[in-house]
């Protein structure tokens, strides 16, 4: 006797059920098409590639990884919709697609770059962000679900955060899931495009969306894993040094590895490595954070010589790690700055966040040549104005109704009383 299910029913008390009985998983009808050989990805990326435009998602892991381990791709176009299997597939047949003239749209796409251009070789040409949209539209909570129950009153089903993607095979629950993550993303672009056309800010969204194609993706810069070590931001002279060069030695044995960082060797360890700066393995072995298995294919020595690059670091090494430290005088500025750019992004209907952060505002008076507020819509907007108020020709005030405003200085003091 044979057994035939759809994956819904595939648990593990079907499991125990029917141990000693062969069983055979069909898709359910109602599921969303699963592309699990290579002749039908390479169908399904022709006939997309006709479509001007397409919706992108993945889902993947990274918990025990270093790079994220794909698990599925969404991909809808036109009336069309299909889940690729990535564990039965060869992923870089979607490149045609990728480097094609169509626009590409995601939803908070970042991760979601990161992912394509690791399994394909290459990420979008053309790239539409529905979250970076709603936030031009003064939208700050812009989850997808959000979104679509904002705009196109969908509700979307529920699902576990948890589940393993990885896992086959899929339910029905997983695959309908997978899928409305992207069969509503192309009516959603319409309706937001639409509005953003009304503010004159269509071209703003896609000078942002631009920018993603810049973010950093993949491997990270292993002299710079120091400064995502929160316990390592009080560390001075010496034991910075150290850390520095132990942190960057940590993220170059993760990637080769392709093992998360803390299994390499936790924060903590670091930190203490940084303090003690040991010279010899015993004293590796007595450190907090440091177990017997962080030291073991010869990572005891190799920390050992990490410390001592660290002593020898040069001040041009140094420079590059520990950012420079924002003048005393422009201090009060980044608070009184923080609290005009609130009131602008009020005002013009935009979310707080995507208009100008704190970290935005510091690298502005630090001179940095890379602030987003120096170029394009921002600069004109936020950067022109907040020079003109350290240069001393404007000021923040309020109006008379509660809202800070951002004026010509009049350079009249306040009479005595």
């Amino acid at each position: 006797m044979v057994v035939v299910c759809y994956p819904g029913e595939i648990g593990s008390d079907f499991v125990a059920t029917h141990r000693q009985i062969p069983y055979l998983f069909v898709p359910n009808p109602s599921d969303p098409p699963l592309i699990t050989e290579q002749t039908e990805l390479e169908d399904v990326v022709a006939a997309a590639q006709t479509a001007g435009r397409y919706a992108i998602d993945t889902e993947f892991h990274r918990e025990r990884t270093y790079f994220p381990q794909v698990a599925l791709i969404q991909l809808a176009w036109e009336e069309e919709l299909a889940l690729i299997d990535p564990l039965e597939v060869d992923l870089k047949a979607l490149a045609k697609l990728l480097d094609g003239d169509g626009l590409c749209i995601f939803h908070a796409g970042i991760q979601d770059l990161e992912v394509l251009d690791l399994a394909c070789g290459t990420i979008p040409t053309r790239i539409f962000d529905t979250q970076i949209a709603a936030g031009f539209l003064g939208v700050s909570t812009g989850s997808l679900s959000s979104l679509l129950d904002r705009y196109l009153n969908v509700s979307l089903p529920k699902g576990d955060r948890l589940t393993d993607w990885l896992r086959r095979p899929l339910t029905s629950d997983q695959l309908r899931y997978a899928a409305s993550d992207v069969e509503h993303l192309l009516e959603l672009t319409d309706i937001l495009h639409a509005a953003l056309e009304k503010e004159h800010r269509t071209e703003w969204v896609y000078q942002e969306c631009e920018l993603l194609h810049g973010r950093p993706r993949g491997r990270r810069v292993p002299e710079e894993a120091i400064l995502r070590i929160k316990e390592a931001r009080s560390l001075k002279g010496n034991a910075f040094r150290v850390a520095t060069a132990v942190a960057a030695w940590r993220e170059r044995r993760a990637a080769e590895a392709n093992t998360p960082v803390r299994q390499v060797l936790p924060d903590l360890g670091v930190v203490a490595v940084a303090q003690q700066a040991p010279t010899r393995t015993e004293q590796l072995r007595n450190l907090r954070g440091v177990e017997k298995r962080h030291l073991r294919d010869g990572a005891d020595a190799e920390i050992l010589t990490a410390v001592q690059v660290g002593i020898r670091m040069s001040p041009a090494e140094r420079n590059h790690t520990r950012a420079p430290e924002l003048p005393r005088h422009l201090r009060p500025v980044v608070t009184l700055v923080t609290a005009w750019i609130a009131q602008l992004a009020r005002d013009h209907r935009l979310d707080p966040a995507l208009l100008a952060t704190r970290a935005d505002v510091e690298a502005l008076l630090k001179g940095d040549s890379e602030c987003r507020l120096t170029t394009g819509w921002r600069q004109d907007l936020v950067g022109k104005p907040i020079a003109q108020l350290v240069g001393g020709d404007a000021a923040v005030a309020f109006d008379g109704d509660g809202h800070l405003v951002l004026e010509a200085r009049s350079r009249s003091a306040l009479p005595p009383d």
